[in-house]
């Protein structure tokens, strides 16, 4: 039996990639946070999959990045199709990082690789352990958790929402999430395939219904992503082989020969308020929730994580309060550039009218012959660089009349 603190200066909601990530560097900085799951361990799926250049490199620190490449894919190339045209190609060679690559490691295997580290360090999760409730006081917040059947109180100077999209915290502390729905389900799974895909590139497929992406993953699975407006809750093989038939490569056919996992969701594209009010934080899904174009919202979340308990040792060590306010403004910011981008590429993929398809396609191959734009958004992706004016006017689609 596991028995919970009455007190603890952090108390972390949420034991995914950003809880995870935020406990084992509190950690590895000399602070010890309490990390409770509602989930029992062992529950999680490979869901998000992709981990960009800065991601691995605010982890470096932690010591886990040669780990995660191990038991990664390295993908170097990003290459938007047409069926067999292929229309833009992203070098991520090229990027300037210590780290010039994308990496293709599912989700379990990057918690899994965190919680390690966790306890390596020292820590472990509390599970399975719910917050249930939240009382606030001026220099603390009692949280009431259940765990193995009974509810305990717990002071916690400070709060932080790692519990994705319907965070308890951000509910509790009554910060607007505001945004909307993509009118699309998203269809995600892991298979086995054979055919003309190599294992070295993310493949982007634009076509007349919909979008489809195909990335490898570890144990020679791939990853498939596609827009549906409809799509059962666990899309089958021939789901998957059907939508690779209808927008995949046509001269020579992908076939799958197995599912693996699938699944299918809804997204949306939503930003908290504000990360920080009072002594409640918010990192991750709990912050911010967006499409999967571009891989984005796991790395995010990841960095919010590792920047804030840089921000909280300080403010824990004596530094002002401040500090995490800074902390809140800057990466309100990311988040907010973050969904604007990713909701672009959602869009651009998604284009209705057969015109604005042909103009999309045209302006992405005119713009693959500008190296400086390739690489400008080969950086933006790889989330290295924020706002950039030239990449902003490919990737919208309004223009374009869809």
């Amino acid at each position: 039996m596991t028995t919970l603190p009455t007190s603890t200066d952090v108390l972390i909601v949420g034991a995914g990639p950003a809880g995870l990530a935020l406990a084992a560097e509190l950690r590895r900085l000399g602070i010890e946070a309490l990390i409770v799951d509602k989930v029992a361990e062992g529950a999680n799926t490979s869901r998000a999959a992709v981990v960009h250049a800065r991601t691995l490199e605010v982890l470096e620190p932690l010591g886990v990045v040669p780990t995660m490449i191990g038991q990664g894919v390295v993908v170097p190339t990003f290459r938007v199709r047409d069926r067999d045209r292929t229309l833009f190609t992203l070098d991520f060679t090229e990027i300037p990082s210590e780290f010039a690559l994308t990496l293709m490691c599912p989700q379990d295997r990057t918690e899994a690789i965190l919680l390690g580290k966790l306890k390596e360090l020292g820590g472990g999760v509390v599970r399975p352990a719910e917050a249930v409730s939240f009382r606030f006081a001026q220099d603390a917040i009692q949280v009431g958790i259940v765990h193995e059947g009974a509810k305990h109180d717990v002071s916690a100077r400070w709060v932080v929402g790692c519990d994705g999209m319907h965070s308890a915290v951000r509910e509790a502390a009554h910060i607007a999430f505001s945004g909307d729905a993509y009118p699309q389900s998203f269809v995600l799974a892991d298979v086995h395939m054979t055919g003309p895909l190599p294992r070295d590139e993310v493949s982007l497929f634009f076509s007349p219904d919909g979008l489809v992406v195909v990335a490898p993953l570890p144990a020679d699975r791939y990853r498939i992503v596609a827009t549906v407006d409809d799509a059962s809750e666990h899309p089958s093989r021939d789901d998957v082989q059907a939508l690779l038939n209808d927008r995949g490569p046509r001269a020579e056919r992908a076939e799958v020969r197995d599912v693996v996992w699938s699944s299918r969701f809804r997204v949306h594209h939503r930003v908290a308020e504000c990360p920080r009010r009072g002594n409640v934080l918010l990192c991750g899904d709990a912050a911010h929730v967006h499409s999967p174009a571009g891989g984005q919202g796991m790395n995010t979340g990841i960095q919010d994580a590792i920047s804030l308990a840089h921000a909280l040792h300080g403010v824990l060590r004596g530094a002002d309060a401040s500090r995490l306010d800074a902390w809140a403004d800057a990466r309100h910011e990311v988040a907010k550039d973050v969904v604007a981008l990713t909701d672009r590429m959602t869009r651009l993929a998604t284009v209705g009218s057969p015109a604005a398809r042909v103009l999309r396609n045209a302006a992405l191959s005119a713009a693959g012959h500008f190296p400086f734009l390739r690489k400008a958004l080969a950086r933006r992706i790889a989330e290295l660089e924020g706002h950039d004016g030239m990449v902003e006017a490919v990737m919208t689609p309004d223009s374009l009349g869809g």
